[in-house]
């Protein structure tokens, strides 16, 4: 069975960090790009960061560049989505999602990555990030 499951999400003041986990079972995340994404109440879900398969490669959206970090551990099957300098801005749902194949997309020919909810085949459920002092 398939199965994405996030953890690490909280309460935190503005300026802290906070570290997700994805942990992947049912199939081996080495073979598929790794996106997280995050949706706020009201507002649609919108591409936070992506990490390819093929080489590790990370892209992330300019609302969170310089701040989150995402990696992932093919010998865990997990990825993480490091967390620092928070912003109430940040205060969302995130949910990791898996894509199978090597790149990011619109990444496979060096262009700029264009994440979309429609390009990844399994989601986990969701940790709530608040970032409030």
């Amino acid at each position: 069975q398939v199965q994405l499951v996030e953890s690490g999400g909280g309460l935190v003041q503005p300026g802290e960090s906070l570290t997700l986990s994805c942990s992947a079972s049912g199939f081996t995340l080495a073979s598929y790009v790794i996106g997280w994404f995050r949706q706020a109440p009201g507002k649609e879900r919108e591409g936070v960061s992506c990490i390819s398969s093929a080489d590790g490669s990370t892209y992330y959206a300019d609302s969170v560049k310089g701040r989150f970090t995402t990696s992932r551990d093919n010998a865990k099957n997990t990825a993480y989505l490091q967390m620092n300098s928070l912003k109430p801005e940040d205060t969302a749902v995130y949910y990791c999602a898996v894509d199978y194949g090597a790149y990011c997309s619109g990444t496979r020919d060096l262009g700029p990555w264009e994440p979309s909810i429609w390009d990844y085949n399994y989601w986990g459920q969701g940790t709530q990030v608040t970032v409030s002092s």
